[in-house]
């Protein structure tokens, strides 16, 4: 359910925020405003104000901002539905009734949970029957008493094919809701339906409020195919947006927040080392059988600034950890990143908690590294031995590609400094092994200046909207285009569309009105969105984004094509877009540190890639699928780079004069 702004203003109206605050800060008028001691750190004079007239609380020693919504989401770790619930039910406003459609929509999905939890009563009192002696000592053998079973609600799926069927029929249920809801299988031949889940013990799989979604299976069977199993993706269960115990973890970090530090939530691998963490006392969760996902990760961040990840010492862990690192570096800000921990000796959390005690288990929690710092080991761990001046420029250039993809410039420059200060470390003052451009840098110091700040949407609004069509890329505007005519394709992108945009600086605020837009009103079609936009100011945009995008000839902006293949489509050429981006970021950043030869190397490497990034996208090689073809009949030129290995052809940009055929 959306709500609208004037349902949210009614009840700003109806509640004094320093009535609401105060009930969990000590606070004293002083002037015209509210002042007390800071719920979010810990001090000894008072830095927290609440301003009634303006609606809001500042407090100055963590710098936190907000209204009532925010502040109870920041305090009690509540979705901001959770937490507008809340406020609606102290206000005293009815909540929106949903429309028809959404409200059968909302039906159907209370059988299913009514069925979900019916089942893992079941699957509890199997665990306790005779046919759970095996689960029962199994979970005996990992340190896991009845009574904290209990707790995490685990039970036992019994090995024949029917058991959970035949119980959930008798009790009223159609084996199609069954189905619907992941806890059966139909087979495609059209045969009878049956139990998913057979002699596993079970996990029950909630969502943010503690409602069942889905479950999990660990196999008694040695032999059996996979030795965990999750539900499918459901109405109810969504694998890349969930994470395992995440209200239990909320709980724990809202109580133990209230010291000098904030509490540190932990994302570990599978489903004993939460239960593991969470019996320590430390706030856990785990991703659920996938890495880590831009959706779960803008949960994580949602609770903690820093979230720390700790994953497996084996192979796979690290393999993890990496697909981590580079999903989330385009989305890292200011106050929003990872730190790492690794236990000792290769085992995992739920081994150190069996063997250590939790005071153990707390103690190598708290031993962290930052991201970067993961990051480089990384980089250097999987670059050739760094004997000759290529190999240690190869290893630099990678390095600079990887700090110019994070969208952040102010972060992404600190992390360019970051990377290439440890790499510099690498060989003490004096050693042979350093290059000219490291010997004139050191000469010349710093004189740079600061950077000039990136253009903002206010000024780009400004421009008329032909000179503004003029500047956008074409193939930014057919991605921008794409989500105009359809609003869906940017469900699955909201995140890099807040952050990356289209890939084209002109539109970075444009993309996160349209994100906002979304958010707000995810049931808007094209027309309705786009009034949106126009009311908030955006309509030479649309106007330039629609004259430039007729030079991108994309073929879902012409073309009547499937769903599937229109996501596909889009989602390649937008994928390919943040790719440029991020290089152009990587090869403006290495334009400024050209000294000599190896660094001209390294330029000219960047500005290889990206031009043949820019070729492939031009020829529409990204559409591998061949589901759609792009029509690049417009290229506009060819052009080599120094080293002469041949001649690039280059998309056309809207920056240049488009070619006589299309004026």
């Amino acid at each position: 359910m959306r709500f609208d702004e004037h349902f949210l203003n009614e009840i700003k109206a109806r509640l004094r925020p320093s009535d609401v605050i105060g009930r969990t800060v000590k606070l004293r008028r002083q002037g015209r405003e509210d002042v007390g001691l800071s719920p979010f750190t810990k001090e000894k004079s008072p830095s927290f104000y609440v301003n009634d007239e303006k609606g809001f609380f500042h407090d100055f020693s963590s710098g936190k901002h907000g209204d009532l919504i925010a502040f109870l989401q920041e305090t009690q770790r509540l979705s901001f539905r959770e937490a507008i619930e809340q406020l609606a039910g102290e206000a005293g406003v009815p909540l929106p009734s949903p429309d028809p459609r959404e409200a059968e929509t909302e039906r159907r999905r209370q059988d299913l949970h009514g069925w979900m939890e019916e089942a893992a009563r079941w699957f509890e009192a199997e665990l306790r029957r005779p046919a759970g002696d095996a689960a029962r000592r199994y979970l005996d053998g990992r340190g896991l008493p009845e009574a904290e079973r209990a707790r995490f609600g685990l039970g036992y799926a019994p090995a024949g094919r029917t058991g959970l069927k035949d119980h959930m029929v008798a009790k009223g249920a159609h084996p199609g809701e069954l189905v619907e809801a992941g806890l059966l299988i139909a087979p495609e031949d059209g045969g009878a339906s049956y139990d998913r889940f057979r002699d596993r013990i079970i996990f029950p799989i909630t969502e943010g409020r503690g409602r069942i979604v889905s479950f999990g299976g660990r196999a008694l069977d040695p032999q059996a195919e996979a030795n965990y199993l999750n539900g499918p993706e459901t109405a109810l269960f969504h694998k890349g947006s969930t994470l395992y115990s995440l209200l239990e973890a909320r709980k724990l970090l809202h109580t133990g927040s209230s010291g000098a530090e904030e509490a540190a939530l932990v994302v570990v691998e599978g489903y004993m080392d939460v239960i593991a963490c969470q019996r320590a006392g430390i706030a856990a969760v785990a991703p659920l059988g996938t890495a880590l996902t831009e959706e779960q990760m803008a949960a994580l961040w949602r609770l903690t600034a820093e979230p720390v990840l700790c994953f497996d010492g084996d192979a796979a862990g690290q393999r993890a950890a990496h697909k981590v690192i580079d999903r989330a570096l385009p989305l890292l800000k200011p106050g929003r990143s990872f730190r790492f921990a690794l236990p000792t000796g290769g085992k995992d959390v739920d081994e150190v908690l069996r063997e250590q005690g939790a005071v153990a288990l707390k103690a190598q929690l708290a031993e962290t590294k930052p991201l970067s710092e993961v990051l480089f080991e990384r980089e250097r761990a999987s670059a050739e031995p760094l004997d000759t001046p290529e190999r240690r420029t190869g290893l630099k250039v990678a390095l600079r590609k990887l700090a110019g993809a994070i969208a952040d410039a102010d972060l992404s420059q600190a992390y360019r400094d970051d990377l290439l200060a440890r790499f510099e470390a690498l060989w003490p003052v004096g050693q042979p092994v350093r290059t000219r451009a490291d010997a004139a840098r050191a000469m010349r110091g710093d004189r740079r200046g600061p950077r000039k700040p990136p253009l903002t949407g206010a000024s780009i609004e400004g421009k008329a909207a032909s000179r503004l069509a003029t500047s956008l890329h074409p193939m930014a505007a057919a991605a921008a285009a794409g989500v105009l005519a359809h609003p869906e394709l940017a469900d699955e992108q909201l995140e890099m569309l807040d952050v990356q945009g289209f890939g084209d600086e002109a539109l970075s605020n444009f993309a996160h009105a349209l994100v906002q837009a979304r958010l707000a009103a995810s049931d808007l079609d094209a027309a309705g969105l786009q009034r949106q936009l126009v009311g908030l100011g955006f309509s030479q945009t649309l106007e330039a984004i629609t004259t430039a995008a007729a030079f991108s000839n994309a073929p879902f902006l012409r073309d009547q094509v499937s769903s599937a293949k229109l996501r596909a489509a889009w989602g390649q050429l937008y994928g390919a877009l943040i790719q440029i981006a991020s290089l152009e970021r990587a090869l403006t950043a290495a334009k400024t540190d050209v000294a000599d030869e190896s660094d001209l190397t390294e330029f000219y490497g960047l500005k290889t890639e990206r031009d043949a990034l820019r070729h492939e996208l031009g020829a529409g090689d990204i559409w591998r699928s061949g589901l759609v073809t792009l029509d690049v009949s417009h290229r506009s030129q060819w052009s080599a780079p120094p080293s002469g290995r041949g001649r690039i052809p280059l998309i056309y940009s809207a920056r240049e004069r488009p070619p006589p055929a299309l004026r």
